[in-house]
């Protein structure tokens, strides 16, 4: 498996899992913990997460999933904004260990910027890694007016990045790629997964490889080689297949054929949220 790097020199995967959507039924938890343990087993030991999803039902999953092997995952998680205070962070922080059954989150983010101040949020955040609740803190859904606002130490900016949301690359990516903190993608397969792997570009770069539209995608988000992707997958089958994109590297022909379909941006647009 293909590794980016934090900031701080450590490797993890570049190829994730994501658990949005999991946990919300307390029959498939069992079936969706084997699936991460699968992903985990193929290379995929970095498991994202979040309190919001499923009400820390997702979470309950994650711990499932974890059981012996805890010490070969990166667990990331998320705290709601309305919980991002000097002392809603640490009680938010704490539920999410107990439903992790773990001593310690390995990534731990603001899931999108709200009424607390980025700074009282940060010194949270310190004082959580100096506890050893955390190892690394990071954001999600911020934008490059707050990115430049935060003090330093941010781990990574995760953020909605597919073929049809290219947003970021205008200034977001780069600025973020020039500081050393790679981009974890979330929804790398699009919320219209249809839509986007109907495209025409995918699958006839697909055919070149053998492969599936879907691993053209993830592959398509791995070329920089400082993005890390998390799709998320319940079934065994399509875990073993974003696994596998891990071995596609695009050409240059790939890459301007895809983004003759999928244009970049030419100026600024509002961060795409979901």
């Amino acid at each position: 498996m293909r590794t980016v790097s934090l900031p701080g020199g450590e490797t993890v995967p570049a190829i994730g899992q994501g658990t949005w959507y999991m946990g919300e039924r307390g029959s498939d938890a069992a079936a969706q913990a084997d699936a991460l343990r699968l992903g985990a087993d193929l290379g995929m030991t970095l498991i994202d997460t979040a309190e919001m999803y499923a009400d820390g039902g997702a979470e309950d999953v994650v711990g499932k999933a974890a059981a012996g092997i805890r010490d070969r995952l990166f667990i990331v998680s998320k705290v709601l904004p309305q919980n991002a205070s000097r002392s809603g962070i640490p009680a938010a922080c704490e539920r999410s260990l107990k439903r992790l059954k773990t001593d310690r989150i390995d990534l731990y983010l603001l899931h999108w910027r709200g009424g607390h101040p980025l700074a009282e949020t940060v010194a949270a955040f310190d004082a959580l890694k100096s506890a050893g609740k955390i190892r690394y803190w990071g954001v999600s859904n911020l934008d490059i007016a707050d990115m430049r606002s935060l003090p330093s130490g941010c781990a990574t900016d995760q953020v909605l990045y597919h073929p049809n949301s290219r947003g970021i690359e205008f200034d977001l990516l780069p600025w973020c790629l020039a500081r050393n903190i790679p981009v974890m993608a979330y929804s790398p397969l699009s919320h219209h997964v249809r839509t986007l792997l109907g495209s025409s570009a995918l699958q006839t770069v697909a055919v070149r490889y053998g492969a599936t539209p879907a691993q053209i995608a993830i592959a398509w988000g791995l070329r920089s080689g400082s993005v890390i992707s998390i799709p998320k997958a319940a079934n065994p089958d399509h875990v073993r297949e974003n696994a596998a994109a891990d071995g596609i590297v695009l050409t240059a022909e790939d890459l301007a054929a895809i983004d003759a379909a999928h244009p970049p941006p030419k100026r600024k647009t509002a961060l795409d949220l979901l």
